[in-house]
């Protein structure tokens, strides 16, 4: 009642290290709601332990190549513990960081993040969720936070059948949260922020922009202005660009927790601002592009090459000569071989040549 079936497709993935195995690859369905289950291949072959989303396109995701294994608190404890133990050196230059990364980490669609002493979770599958009160003891016992709180509404656990929500699950957490991240400070909305609160993921990155910001500097795209912070260290003066009032407010608030003066805050379409730009020849000798996703399903790929090259070739005419372009892409489905390429293609039709680092 606990085995899934799957074909060679299926077994191929998993053999190959993909960590999924979607519904049309599944020739016989546990007979049980979502958990965790044993996969055999089609000759009955133990292949591990995965967690099972009967609604879900990924309907297996590996948990355990071990059939041996058994998925409880301890399974659980050692998983948990061992992602947590990969972070320690972070925590010399930040007190928000990503804990656990799902699949990264070996716990499939599980996400952790910490804010000070809070942390923020999110709960991605049906699977998983059968394993809430296991995780949430694994976390109360290896990390003893505040509180713990739910950013489940994301649009995936629609997917997944589960409801979308934002809830408490253990202490209390505050509207907001003040995060250290090497010289710099800002607020973190773990309520009501993008993400769990904030973008995490590019602490690294705004901190090596910020060592070697110059000059005029643009931070489109700006939000709460991250990025914006860290470049008014170095650069002479800032513009931090959003289309967001709201967004932009915050980032002013928290230029101020920084005692940062030379930060102007433009609230715009970023493609506008930009094209208005180049008409009344203003250059920039530092410019960042964090863009939002414009590719979130592989079909959207051609239409969001197209807004990636236009963004980055107007930037690239903005830059003063010998200027530094700092620019990324969020979108899951752009590969790093097409985003350079399309650098490039955006640096020709400019005739600009510039030195690419990655």
């Amino acid at each position: 009642m606990t085995v899934a079936r799957v074909n060679a497709k299926g077994a191929r993935r998993w053999q190959a290290g993909h960590p999924w195995i979607y519904r049309t690859d599944v020739t016989e369905r546990p007979v049980m709601d979502a958990g965790a289950v044993l996969v055999h291949d089609q000759r009955g072959k133990p292949l591990g332990w995965a967690l099972w989303s009967p609604l879900s396109e990924i309907s297996l995701r590996l948990l355990d190549r071990n059939p041996d294994a058994i998925i409880d608190q301890a399974w659980w404890d050692e998983h948990i513990a061992s992602a947590i133990a990969r972070r320690v050196p972070l925590e010399d230059h930040t007190n928000a960081l990503r804990l656990v990364h799902g699949e990264a980490d070996g716990c499939p669609s599980l996400i952790c993040d910490r804010y000070d002493q809070w942390l923020v979770v999110q709960f991605m599958s049906a699977g998983l969720e059968r394993f809430r009160e296991e995780i949430l003891g694994s976390l109360r016992s290896l990390v003893e936070p505040g509180g713990i709180l739910a950013r489940n509404d994301v649009s995936l656990r629609a997917k997944e059948g589960l409801p979308r929500e934002t809830v408490i699950l253990y202490g209390d957490v505050p509207r907001e949260i003040e995060v250290h991240e090497y010289s710099v400070k800002f607020l973190a909305a773990p309520w009501s922020g993008q993400k769990t609160g904030a973008f995490l993921d590019q602490r690294e990155n705004r901190h090596f922009v910020g060592t070697v910001a110059r000059g005029r500097a643009l931070d489109c795209f700006s939000y709460h202005g991250s990025f914006a912070l860290h470049l008014a260290r170095k650069a002479t003066h800032v513009t931090a660009l959003d289309a967001s009032g709201p967004a932009l407010m915050r980032a002013a608030e928290n230029a101020a927790r920084n005692s940062l003066t030379n930060i102007s805050f433009v609230e715009a379409n970023a493609f506008d601002y930009l094209r208005e730009k180049e008409i009344e020849g203003i250059t920039f000798d530092t410019i960042v592009l964090d863009p939002p996703a414009f590719a979130k399903t592989r079909n959207a790929l051609g239409g969001a090459m197209r807004g990636y090259k236009d963004i980055n070739l107007r930037a690239i005419r903005l830059l003063a000569p010998g200027g530094l372009l700092y620019t990324a892409s969020c979108s899951f489905h752009l590969t790093k071989p097409l985003f350079l390429e399309m650098l490039q293609d955006a640096a020709s039709d400019c005739c600009r040549f510039p030195r690419l680092g990655t």
